[in-house]
């Protein structure tokens, strides 16, 4: 009788496997999705770059729609003509604070307007892969998990400015390139960092001032102010030079049709279920479970280390990207779309959060947002084009 060896294929299968874990990472798997969804979605128009750029009637007279358009098309604007975007413009000066992404566009277009709309994508294709490879390395770097850096770029608040040339991508890079720059020391490179960032999308501040809150309870009040003027000071003279020139603050609760900050908190939220009480149980089935709640959860986590003594940078920031989820306008609250885009600085401040701390738990809860990537398919959820 013929010797018999046991197969030798199922232990070949899983060590290739293996390898391929090993070289795989995050970043891939979000740079494949987010390509074929970019190309999905120009197929969808015939390969029309402007399909990218929500355009209005109300703002821009050559849109074939009498809707009032989406954000990304102010971006566009200020690329396109950027001294003279204003008539384009729901509120002139409170879009051209975000002033770095369509200045990039502008730049890398070489001022072709052929070439614009397809640098404003690019941009966005190249920022979130990016930034969920950062998120990679800051991870590693506290001997986490690296695949938790899906949820950086699976969420649809850093996932669908892509497909709408928003500013979040590239903001959040700048973010999280800020954040491993100070874990590594490097103060100046973190801070000139942070302030890009603010100059791209201004509720970024909210990662160095909460570095800075950190200084400054340590009573490190020289370190702390330097800090902040550092990173603060490109975008308050960028106000200043908004005021000088539009006669208005760049900073403010939004543009067309915006309402303001609500001082009762979630009222914001709350305030539409006697007008509507099914139209509100509908819109708390997503509002509750991917903004609400975690903001919540996120902000009892904080406070709670506050209370046990020092607390570390990612705490502070933590506690301020959750503390604004409370006193939202209604403007915000009930838009599914705007509401995820708030929402981005709170799943990466979670994700820095549970990098530094090894919190294992809200690592986990955050893996959670990667179920909201299903709605990037459901065109109802887009502005109309």
């Amino acid at each position: 009788m013929r010797n018999t060896r046991p197969s030798r294929i199922i232990p070949f299968c899983r060590s290739r496997l293996q390898d391929i874990g090993k070289r795989l990472c995050p970043w891939h798997l979000v740079t494949v999705c987010l390509l074929v969804y970019v190309a999905t979605t120009l197929t969808q128009h015939n390969w029309d770059p402007m399909s990218f750029v929500i355009r209005g009637k109300a703002f821009d007279p050559r849109a074939s729609n009498d809707s009032l358009g989406y954000d990304g098309q102010f971006a566009y604007q200020i690329a396109r003509r950027p001294l003279d975007a204003a008539p384009y413009l729901d509120a002139p000066a409170y879009r051209y604070q975000r002033i770095l992404y369509p200045l990039a566009a502008r730049l890398l277009s070489l001022g072709s307007p052929n070439l614009l709309p397809w640098v404003l994508i690019m941009i966005n294709v190249v920022a979130l892969p990016a930034g969920t490879a950062l998120t990679e390395i800051i991870l590693t770097q506290h001997e986490m998990n690296r695949w938790y850096a899906l949820t950086y770029g699976l969420f649809i608040g850093l996932f669908m400015p892509v497909r709408l040339a928003l500013t979040e991508p590239l903001a959040y890079l700048f973010v999280q390139i800020g954040v491993l720059a100070f874990l590594r020391e490097q103060r100046i490179d973190s801070g000139a960092a942070f302030a890009v960032a603010a100059l791209t999308r201004e509720v970024t501040l909210l990662f160095p001032i909460g570095i800075a809150f950190r200084m400054l309870s340590q009573r490190r009040w020289r370190e702390g102010l330097s800090w902040l003027s550092l990173v603060s000071g490109p975008f308050l003279v960028w106000q200043v030079v908004l005021r000088l020139w539009l006669g208005e603050w760049g900073v403010g609760s939004g543009g067309a049709l915006s309402t303001p900050f609500q001082p009762v908190p979630f009222r914001g939220w709350w305030l539409m279920a006697p007008l509507n009480p099914v139209a509100f149980a509908v819109m708390s089935l997503l509002v509750v479970p991917m903004a609400l709640a975690p903001a919540t959860l996120s902000l009892l986590a904080a406070l709670r280390r506050l209370f046990k003594g020092p607390a570390s940078p990612t705490t502070w920031v933590l506690l301020l990207n959750a503390s604004v989820f409370p006193f939202l306008p209604t403007s915000n609250v009930l838009d599914p779309l705007g509401l995820s885009r708030i929402t981005a600085g709170l799943v990466v401040a979670v994700l820095d959060f549970g990098a530094e701390q090894r919190h294992h738990r809200a690592l986990n809860y955050a893996l959670l947002w990667i179920v909201t990537v299903v709605f990037v398919y459901q065109d109802s959820l887009l502005p109309t084009s």
